[in-house]
């Protein structure tokens, strides 16, 4: 079988995704792509590029995957001559009904932003099948579109969501987690502290002001600690990094994007703890990486994260607010933890070598069913 990405945004873990479901699967998958950057003209225009190239390259997939930055109707209508009997599927990594926008962004201030939510919206109408990466990313894509229909005059087409239900299902991210086995730990001395891990954007959803507001009283309260930040960071990273930086002082190991895998995945297997403060994680693919290289995870019990875990390591592992959170910190600097295996076991599951024959089986019938 032949498979197709689509991918307008291919950078950072969109690429990731693309690249490790082709190395993996018993299929033969091409990637057509842009690179991934102005996010908001790719949903616009992405689409007239791709199928452009999609027509000069004379592709005959016999299914395309589409994913959430893809104006499906648009490349369908471009296409429309060689498309026409083939069936689409998107996959959301994210979606922009429910995804917290910034505040400050031009489009909010300007009461313009919804036009995203609604090519995500008639995107996944126009496909066969709609996969999202978790059961919390599906649920609260359905809550919004209903705000998000409602929003408009007349002809709201409520009838549509069940048809988008009736389609949709849960199709775990894959990650490519096998390859952190043979990176070397960073080099720490044996009486090294233990090692507080950010491994997330740094952009203002992930909330490091709640991050490093946990550190500072930590901090204040003697507890031992040095601290790895990794991360992608952009031209409009907010101000609370470099704050943090000047204030922690010698406690800051690393600072700033590790510039290969390996160094990357080496302080990832040298760190103790990674606490979650984010306010938006459609699935939580940092955190998998840290608690499969023995980190101790310390979440938050929203968004996606409970479904990443068995419940019976919640009560360890999940704190309801800010206090909750010290109290966690605090324990997981201080004790010994015994869930880093069978965590790291329980996460291996989203390997691509477990996760391609599960994509593979799913996007396969749906060229059964037409």
């Amino acid at each position: 079988m032949n498979i197709l990405i689509v991918e307008p945004y291919y950078t950072g873990s969109h690429a990731a995704w693309a690249e490790g479901y082709r190395a993996h699967s018993r299929h033969d998958v091409e990637i057509l792509k842009l690179a991934g950057a102005n996010w908001k003209w790719r949903m616009h225009g992405g689409a007239v590029t791709l199928a452009r190239r999609f027509e000069a390259a004379s592709l005959s997939p016999d299914l395309v995957l589409a994913t959430d930055m893809l104006d499906v109707t648009t490349f369908q209508a471009l296409t429309r001559r060689d498309t026409a009997s083939v069936p689409f599927a998107m996959y959301f990594h994210e979606n922009q009904l429910s995804y917290p926008w910034s505040p400050t962004d031009r489009d909010v201030l300007n009461k313009r932003d919804r036009h995203y939510g609604f090519i995500n919206y008639a995107s996944a109408l126009a496909c066969d099948a709609v996969f999202f990466n978790s059961d919390y990313h599906r649920r609260s894509f359905f809550e919004e579109l209903v705000r998000l229909l409602r929003h408009f005059p007349d002809h709201n087409e409520p009838g549509s969501i069940e048809v988008l239900r009736g389609r949709s299902s849960v199709l775990p991210l894959g990650l490519d987690l096998r390859r952190f086995d043979e990176a070397p730990v960073a080099g720490r001395g044996p009486k090294a502290p233990p090692l507080v891990l950010w491994n997330h954007r740094w952009e203002y959803d992930k909330n490091p002001e709640g991050f490093f507001e946990a550190l500072y009283r930590s901090a204040d309260a003697g507890l031992g600690f040095e601290v790895a930040i990794l991360g992608e960071n952009f031209s409009q990273r907010p101000d609370v990094f470099e704050q943090a930086r000047k204030r922690l002082g010698e406690r800051v190991v690393q600072y700033g994007y590790a510039e290969s895998f390996a160094a990357y995945a080496g302080w990832l297997r040298a760190a103790r703890v990674a606490p979650v403060t984010s306010n938006q994680d459609f699935f939580g693919a940092s955190v998998v990486e840290a608690i499969y290289c023995g980190a101790r995870p310390v979440l938050p019990r929203r968004l996606a994260y409970p479904e990443l875990l068995p419940e019976a390591w919640h009560s360890a592992v999940f704190y309801e607010d800010a206090e909750g959170l010290m109290a966690r910190l605090t324990q997981a600097l201080g004790e010994h933890w015994d869930g880093a295996e069978p965590l790291r076991r329980h996460v291996s599951r989203f390997d691509w070598t477990s996760m391609a024959a599960v994509y593979d089986d799913a996007l396969e019938s749906l060229t059964n069913e037409n």
